[in-house]
This record gives structure tokens, C-alpha cells and sequence, in this order.
């Protein structure tokens, strides 16, 4: 039987094993026990507590990957998507395409019923697997803020003032709804739901858009609510625990990762009362790929400018830590932008001199989709 042979007292930083079945394995290195996992053929890195491998052999059926600091070796992994995590958003797409046929006019980023002279505009969200975060890091008096965010956020992009708020919180164990057995000690779930009203000669719904137009982009915190399940699939394959310094920053990188959705609302409603905004797309999940042609006419796409604006430095260790594809990023994570605005050029300039802080980020083209410049 072929076997690979690992040297005695090779100092890595990782290890990792790839056996040819599913099955879990557990091995003993000096005190430790670790676990190898086999994950599509895909080799899944391990921390050790030791950084010293035992000499042993492993037979063919187990591919051994090292990655030394004195050799300069690599792993055979390759860049994670977020569909491998687990979220595919053409599905997601193409079950919008499919309940569009039987109920047109959706896909907006709130639902509409006619009141009167008005509009009442609702939205619902959660705050998706950045719950899982909040239980490893216990950080939990920021998560309510993502939860308002995701909704409200979602209603002012048709100009909607939001009236009022509602949140679902479930948990296995506490005062309030209980579902024995169904969350795990000390976990809980979370969803919210916000309704808000509008003018219906002041709604905002693109159809002024046109060639030319200004695409202003609004800061993020951060990753906010969406991309967790890629996040956390390049959690585990990092070196980094959640304590450990962000690189290059004064932030533990648990910190930087759960920083509270921005709420939009006063900034957003301010600008539209002063005119000139002509469509407004939220930054979640799809990113700036998929989100902002939901606000377009058919036949008009975005130009948008790479470098326009500063990528916080959380974006570029998800980057480099996961080795993810720059469409990838783009299509999964806000980049450091929560909130797009399409506005007059006029607007655009006033928007930009006001003082709080907005760049410049793009344009309106013909065509469609998002192209990068």
C-alpha cells in the first residue's frame, strides 16, 4: 500500500487531512485531539494546540496538506462562494422570476397597499447567520439594531416614512415564546417587521431614472446583516478566532464582524425631501450586483466606480482569508456601501457638499446589470 510519510518536528501553522469518504476521524497529536473532515474533496484546515506533527504514515486514501511556515508550502484549497456556504442567490432569483409570473410587480425591496391618497409600505427581515455569531461572541446588544435596519432600510427605498416596528423572538428556554427542543441552550431566533406610509406622488420607484444619472453611495459599518454563511465558512477556515485582532486594526475581529447595521431613515428621508432622488436600492444579500438593477427600468444598467470609495478593512481579510473572487465579493457583501441613491445630477452635487459623508460611486448607463470601471 502507497503511503506519504510527514517529517518529525515539521513546524505548520496548519493541517489538514482529506480522507477519500465522509466519515469523521480523530487522531492524537502529543495531548491533542483533533477531528479530519472531508468536505467535497475540498481539504478543511485545523488549528493545533501543538504545532509539531507527529512521524507517522498515511495511507493513499488520506491526502495530507501542510502548509509550512519554514518551507513556504500551500494548501490545495480552493477560493469558497457564497453558494458553498450554503446561499444561492440564482435560486433565490429564479424563485422571484417564477412567483413574479402569478403575482407581477414584485421584487422590490417593500410591498405597497393603497390607502387613500397613500401608500402603506411594509417590509419583513431577520438578521440571518449572524445569530450564530452573536452566540459565539457574545455580543448580543447590537443584534436588535440589525434586526430594525434590515426592515426600516428596506421601506425607505420607496420614500416611506416608517410608522411603526414588530419583532418576532423565539427561544428554547426564557420568559417569553418557548419552543422546548427546537434552539439549542442559550440560542434564539429573531425577525422584525416594519410598515411605513408615502405620499403616492412621492413614491419612489425608478421609472424617472435615466442615462446620466448619479449613483451616491452611503457608508456602511461593515459587512451589516448579510453574508454571515460565507463569513462563518471563512471563519473556520482561518487561523484567526473571533478574539483575535482584525490584522492591521485595534478591533478584535468578533467586533468588527457583529458592528450594528447602520439605520438609514433620518439620513435617507432628509435627502429625499430636498428632491432629486429618482430610485434607491439597499445593499443585502446579491450585493451591489443584484440589488441595485432592482430599481432600473428595463434597458438602463450601472457603471460603477471601483475605487470611488473606502472598502473597510473587515471586507479585505474576508477577501484574502477566503480566497473569494472580487465578482464574488461583489455580489455577496456591501463592500462598505449599506445604501445606493439615484439621483439627478443636480442632487447629486448637493447631496455630496452637505457635510455628512456620501461619495460619488457610478453612473447610469444604457444596457443592463452592473459593469466596473
Amino acid at each position: 500500500m502507497s503511503t506519504t510519510t510527514v517529517g518529525t518536528n515539521l513546524e505548520i501553522s496548519k493541517y489538514a487531512v482529506r480522507p477519500s469518504c465522509q466519515k469523521s476521524y480523530s487522531s492524537s497529536f502529543y495531548a491533542s485531539t483533533c477531528k479530519f473532515f472531508c468536505l467535497s474533496r475540498r481539504c478543511t484546515p485545523l488549528s493545533l494546540t501543538s504545532r509539531k506533527v507527529e512521524n507517522r504514515k498515511y495511507s493513499k486514501n488520506e491526502i495530507v496538506c501542510l502548509v509550512s511556515n519554514n518551507l513556504g508550502g500551500t494548501t490545495e484549497q480552493e477560493g469558497l462562494t457564497y453558494k458553498e456556504a450554503g446561499v444561492d442567490i440564482d435560486a433565490g432569483s429564479e424563485l422571484v422570476r417564477r412567483i413574479a409570473k402569478m403575482a407581477p410587480g414584485i421584487g422590490g425591496f417593500g410591498g405597497l397597499f393603497p390607502l387613500g391618497d397613500s401608500y402603506l409600505v411594509a417590509g419583513t427581515d431577520g438578521v440571518g447567520t449572524k445569530l450564530k455569531l452573536a452566540f459565539e461572541t457574545g455580543i448580543h446588544d447590537t443584534i436588535g439594531i440589525d434586526l430594525v435596519a434590515m426592515s426600516v432600510n428596506d421601506i425607505i427605498t420607496s420614500g416611506a416614512k416608517p410608522l411603526f416596528f414588530l419583532d418576532y423572538f423565539a427561544t428554547s428556554h426564557l420568559d417569553t415564546a418557548e419552543m422546548p427542543d427546537f434552539y439549542a441552550n442559550g440560542e434564539y431566533d429573531l425577525s422584525g417587521f416594519a410598515v411605513g406610509i408615502v405620499k403616492k406622488e412621492s413614491v419612489i420607484n425608478g421609472k424617472n431614472i435615466s442615462v446620466g444619472d448619479v449613483l451616491i453611495g452611503l457608508p456602511s459599518s461593515g459587512v451589516h446583516s448579510n453574508g454571515f454563511s460565507l463569513v462563518r465558512r471563512v471563519l473556520a477556515r482561518s487561523s484567526l478566532s473571533l478574539k483575535d485582532k482584525l490584522p492591521g486594526e485595534s478591533i478584535t475581529l468578533g467586533e468588527a464582524l457583529m458592528a450594528p447595521t447602520v439605520i438609514y431613515v433620518k439620513q435617507v428621508l432628509d435627502i429625499i425631501s430636498k428632491g432629486g432622488i429618482k430610485g434607491i436600492a439597499h445593499i443585502t444579500g446579491g450585493g451591489f450586483t443584484d440589488n441595485i438593477p432592482r430599481v432600473f427600468p428595463k434597458g438602463l444598467g450601472a457603471l460603477v466606480y471601483e475605487d470611488s470609495w473606502p472598502v473597510p478593512p473587515v471586507f479585505k481579510w474576508i477577501q484574502k482569508a477566503g480566497m473569494i473572487e472580487d465578482a464574488e465579493m461583489k455580489r455577496t457583501f456591501n463592500m462598505g456601501i449599506g445604501m445606493v441613491l439615484v439621483a439627478s445630477k443636480e442632487a447629486a452635487e448637493r447631496i455630496l457638499n452637505e457635510g455628512e459623508t456620501a461619495y460619488r460611486i457610478g453612473e447610469v448607463i444604457s444596457g443592463d446589470g452592473v459593469s466596473y470601471r
